[in-house]
């Protein structure tokens, strides 16, 4: 079975569930498909808002490792996105000798802003935005320990022991638009900017895609 973690940020509720339906179309293989969503992790994780905190999931992707107990794999995902591709591809690319795997996007210069909330662009950023935890490589990451860190300590992976523990995965399976260039052979879109339910991002790229991916759920939905 495949376990996939996915953000869950209350202003963007649709995007979650047509990710998750995404996922679940595009698959072959057993899923199990957990949202990040900060009233069920009270217990464990109850971090006031950081005034650079862009998601409701921007700390809680880290608990990954220790809700699977360190043991097995697990794919983190941002909830702003859209599988093309049947996600046993990505689960293929599972490497031992790492303790997670991502898309090393290059380095920028600037600003991010989504919503009410800019923040200064730092190294490594989105990179944490899909991550292939080797949980039992990943045991720094405790509930303790996300309560006190750093915001970017955490985002640029200053909780593992050497860079070299970070794999790199295709770029393909992060896809950013507005920042990468126009690419129709991508397996995973996100849309870090904002995404199509939001009436400034809804002529994207790949928008399209992902209102089909939407109308096609809620046609699933009983009447």
């Amino acid at each position: 079975m495949i376990r996939i973690f996915l953000g869950y940020d209350s202003r963007e509720v649709i995007a979650h569930h047509v990710c998750a339906q995404s996922i679940i179309e595009t698959s072959r293989m057993p899923l199990s498909i957990t949202p990040l969503k900060l009233d069920n992790l009270s217990s464990i994780f109850d971090r006031s808002r950081e005034p650079d905190q862009l998601t409701d999931f921007s700390y809680t992707r880290f608990l990954v490792p220790y809700l699977c107990d360190y043991k097995g794999w697990a794919i983190y995902l941002d909830g702003d996105m859209l599988i093309r591709e049947d996600i046993q591809r990505l689960w293929d690319l599972k490497d031992e000798r790492y303790a997670v795997s991502v898309v090393k996007h290059a380095d920028r210069k600037g600003h991010h802003t989504f919503l009410d909330t800019t923040v200064s662009l730092f190294p490594k950023f989105n990179w944490s935005s899909v991550m292939l935890f080797n949980n039992e490589k990943c045991k720094a990451l405790t509930s303790d320990y996300l309560l006190t860190v750093r915001y970017q300590d955490l985002h640029q992976f200053k909780w593992l022991n050497d860079e070299k523990d970070i794999g790199a995965l295709p770029s393909r399976w992060n896809h950013l638009v507005g920042y990468d260039k126009p690419n129709a052979d991508v397996a995973l879109v996100h849309w870090t900017l904002g995404g199509p339910y939001f009436d400034e991002h809804k002529n994207t790229e790949f928008a399209e895609e992902w209102f089909a991916m939407r109308d096609k759920m809620l046609k699933l939905l009983p009447e």
